[in-house]
């Protein structure tokens, strides 16, 4: 399982400086747990801790001046921290797995002299295979689209990436892009020369972000089976009837949860029709005739989504939620955070749940190594503790006393 240890934020909104997790920079902080959690106050950043996340997914697909501009970002000025002259900077410290030697990925965006976002420096670097100590090797440094890269081995037919990762040369070469605005894992992580590039580049393309609206899931696709739910959620009658033809006893157990967690569902299923398109169709108890999408609640149509995300074959190594808990009755999150968990850590899937939330009863179900506190200062700018570096709050909840209620009651922000 992939792991992101650490990630670093610099200049990004109101994130003018703030760390989560253990970083090359910082050996000394505890690295992030499978489920991680932020919370905060309106207004303290958690939007813009989530968007930190799909910028950088969205400079690796569509180049950094089109994710500026991307979602409503308003362009490279309305990104950088208030103020700042400074770049946008990003470092990432990550595993591919609990044995893997650390990789540490470091990205600086900012404006050229025509006033384009450009990406200023890029480095992939990790030690070398046997070495315990020193630096670690550059496998990509980049400067404005010039600089090196490891010259890594050619694979042959028969070899895959993973296995050529164990090949490891002393030799790099030099690189020139075509443009500064693109980053140079989406350019060099396409060809087979580059493995462990290409490796990262995968990673990183793999996230899911969620977008999901209720709304969107109400809008009738055409017929056809989709292997993943998309970030919208707009697909969500051909992600069903995908997992009705390859998956049924993954999708048995989603229908079965549902109908233990919202009484009176007994059965989803998906009907096509005379037009071509695609209908969710949700049984209820004491009626002869289905409910569909459009008829269904906000909370119910969300729940369901999230658990069938979580039932993916093939799931995404890195998932970020916004507020899962917007339309969901409050005595389904602390089962929902539960849920998130067996998946983060193993036991449903294998992947690493980011999530932000402003809800008490969430908070409940989890442990201070798991929560990050977000909160606003006088000049503007966010600060990020980890509850588990507070003495106090540990004690407390050893003593039984959940998350949600001190946080509800105050007994954790006055500590930040």
């Amino acid at each position: 399982m992939a792991l992101i240890e650490g990630f670093k934020i610099r200049n990004f909104k109101v994130l003018k400086d703030v760390t989560l997790g253990k970083t090359w920079q910082d050996q000394s902080q505890k690295v992030l747990t499978p489920l991680t959690v932020v919370i905060g106050r309106n207004g303290c950043g958690k939007s813009s801790l989530f968007d930190a996340f799909g910028f950088l997914a969205d400079c690796l697909t569509y180049g950094v001046e089109e994710a500026c501009h991307s979602k409503g970002r308003g362009g490279f000025e309305k990104l950088r921290s208030a103020g700042s002259v400074e770049n946008i900077e990003f470092e990432i410290y990550y595993r591919e797995a609990s044995n893997e030697r650390p990789i540490t990925y470091e990205l600086s965006i900012g404006l050229d002299e025509f006033s384009r976002p450009i990406v200023k420096r890029e480095r992939l670097r990790q030690r070398r295979q046997g070495a315990r100590n020193g630096w670690p090797f550059s496998f990509l440094e980049l400067t404005e689209g010039s600089g090196k890269v490891w010259s890594g081995n050619a694979l042959s037919k028969s070899k895959k990436i993973e296995d050529s990762l164990s090949e490891e040369s002393n030799e790099t070469v030099k690189v020139d892009l075509e443009s500064p605005q693109k980053l140079g894992i989406a350019t060099l992580g396409n060809l087979k020369e580059h493995p462990r590039i290409a490796r990262f580049r995968r990673f990183i393309e793999g996230w899911y972000l969620s977008y999901f609206t209720p709304d969107s899931a109400r809008d009738l696709p055409r017929v056809g089976p989709q292997k993943h739910l998309n970030r919208l959620g707009d697909n969500l009658g051909n992600y069903v009837q995908y997992m009705e033809q390859a998956h049924p006893t993954a999708l048995k157990a989603v229908l079965t949860d549902i109908s233990e967690k919202i009484p009176g569902i007994s059965s989803i299923d998906t009907e096509s029709s005379p037009d071509g398109r695609l209908l969710l169709r949700f049984w209820s108890d004491g009626f002869s005739k289905p409910f569909y999408a459009q008829q269904i609640s906000d909370g119910t149509l969300k729940l369901f989504a999230y658990m069938l995300l979580l039932e993916d074959p093939e799931p995404a190594p890195f998932i970020c939620i916004e507020e899962p808990e917007n339309g969901l009755y409050h005595k389904l999150l602390l089962t929902l955070a539960e849920e998130f968990r067996n998946h983060a850590t193993g036991k449903k899937g294998d992947s690493q749940l980011f999530v932000t939330t402003h809800q008490p009863y969430f908070i409940d179900a989890l442990d201070p190594s798991e929560v990050w506190i977000l909160e606003k200062q006088d000049d503007g700018f966010s600060i990020l503790k980890r509850a588990s570096d507070f003495p106090e709050v540990v004690a407390m909840h050893e003593e039984g006393i959940p998350l949600g209620s001190l946080w509800y009651s105050d007994h954790i922000d006055e500590r930040i």
